[in-house]
């Protein structure tokens, strides 16, 4: 190859380089940047790497409940968790999201407790309590609902500028429901609990678990899933007026 033409190959090369160059910034500008081309940024904030809970998370508060769960940020085996402790409370954790599961969304989460509820029992108002829970919601589709429930978040909207969600999947660490086991909430048929843990055999341990959001809407309503609105952690005392501690670990969703 003579130095002419090994030039001319040169400055091509540095040509097409800055093309891709310009093309990964026109991606990166637009937010269309592949994960082939980037890391993907995670869809939910990661406890792990947050400066305060006000890092993409907020409270998850509800009406006529005063006694609120406290949640704060430590460090177990040199990994920054959220500690839950619910006593006699009851509120959350959420972060807001609006995203289409599609055919798939897988949720991975590591949680652990210092104890179950002794008088928790998910089929029952006065046992609806859990020392670890997550929260899916999703987005409600007034076409769906009745006049009275469409009146009745209108009504909501109006007073305090918030729009509900619909229906909710809550993965639960249950007392006597069976693990795999689908019910509704005792006090709404909009939600539907998943047991993935229960009972006292792997209290004070790490559980590693994984769902996939969208066979289990399905399983728990019998219809494909509307879009997702929000993730939220709670550990809740309020009905059996117990008291229990928590850990989370950070939540992950991915599309498979």
């Amino acid at each position: 190859m003579s130095e002419g033409e090994y030039s001319v190959q040169q400055r091509e090369l540095t040509v097409k380089r800055s093309i891709q160059l310009k093309s990964v910034i026109t991606l990166l500008w637009f937010g269309l940047a592949s994960s082939s081309v980037l890391a993907e940024e995670p869809l939910l904030p990661a406890f792990s790497k947050m400066n305060s809970l006000a890092d993409g998370w907020e409270p998850l508060e509800f009406p006529r409940i005063d006694q609120l769960t406290r949640y704060e940020l430590v460090t177990d085996d040199g990994v920054q968790v959220v500690q839950a402790t619910a006593d006699g409370s009851a509120s959350g954790l959420i972060a807001r999201v609006d995203l289409a599961p599609g055919d798939s969304m897988l949720l991975r989460w590591q949680w652990k407790v210092s104890k179950v509820f002794e008088n928790g029992d998910a089929r029952k108002k006065s046992g609806d309590d859990y020392p670890a829970r997550i929260y899916v919601a999703f987005e409600f589709q007034p076409e769906k609902a009745g006049f009275f429930e469409r009146a009745k978040r209108k009504t909501v909207e109006v007073m305090f500028g918030e729009t509900l969600p619909g229906n909710a999947l809550n993965y639960i660490w249950a007392n006597r429901l069976p693990e795999q086991v689908f019910i509704a909430n005792a006090f709404t048929d909009q939600t539907m609990m998943v047991a993935v843990n229960s009972g006292s055999d792997q209290v004070g341990q790490w559980v590693t678990l994984e769902r996939d959001i969208v066979a289990d809407y399905r399983e728990a309503f019998g219809e494909e899933p509307p879009r997702i609105m929000g993730v939220a952690i709670m550990s809740d005392a309020d009905n059996t007026g117990e008291r229990a501690q928590a850990w989370y670990r950070d939540l992950v969703l991915t599309v498979p």
